[in-house]
């Protein structure tokens, strides 16, 4: 099937997120300047750059999240593993400005090393970042849409050494979760190693 954007799909739901994933999740968390913490998981969510290491993620409307980092230019990205799934569904909950979302998961809160965001303690590994900038992208048409684009700069990495094997981040381990199309997730349970092809003269 074809269809235009603009006509719609026809189908139940949209396939588009099904398309683009798996998505790893960017559970962000931030403090505000009066101190109010935040939780929050964006399915938009990647790395842009790694010298320096830069992340990003993007919110789709002016969210708690948006309004936090921008008021005192610090988050931290945390893992989102298999066995904290549930609690970061709960951190997905449209809750009131100042309820936090820690309190109500049952996670643990717990202060970063470089920054004044909270990270959570049952992670696994978690980014301190600090914000470098907040782009509010436009359409085709120049006209600003709804999302907001948060970026910012690496600055600290937490390793819970139990995902370690030999010095790496065992993905078998960390068991990251991603978000696929519709109210799908996955995990990671095997991995496969391919390794980028050499060029010579011959074209082989």
């Amino acid at each position: 099937m074809f269809y235009r954007y603009e006509d719609g799909h026809g189908l139940p739901h949209d396939p588009l997120k099904a398309i683009v994933s798996p998505r790893p999740i960017g559970w962000i968390s931030s403090r505000s300047k009066e101190g109010k913490v935040n939780l929050a998981p964006y399915s938009f969510f990647n790395m842009i750059s790694t010298k320096p290491c830069m992340l990003m993620f993007s919110s789709e409307g002016y969210k708690d999240s948006v309004a936090f980092i921008e008021e005192t230019g610090e988050f931290a990205a945390n893992l989102v593993s298999a066995n904290l799934s549930v609690a970061m569904n709960a951190t997905s909950v449209n809750a009131p400005r100042g309820v936090s979302e820690f309190e109500y998961s049952g996670l643990t809160p717990t202060d970063c090393t470089l920054i004044g965001a909270p990270r959570v303690a049952e992670a696994y590994a978690t980014l301190e970042c600090v914000l470098t900038d907040v782009q509010n992208p436009k359409d085709r048409h120049g006209n600003p849409v709804s999302a907001f684009v948060v970026i910012g700069e690496v600055v600290g990495v937490h390793i819970n050494e139990a995902i370690l094997t030999n010095g790496l981040v065992d993905m078998t381990k960390a068991q990251p979760v991603s978000r696929l199309g519709y109210m799908d997730f996955a995990s990671v349970s095997e991995t496969f190693q391919m390794f980028r092809p050499r060029w010579n003269e011959s074209g082989s």
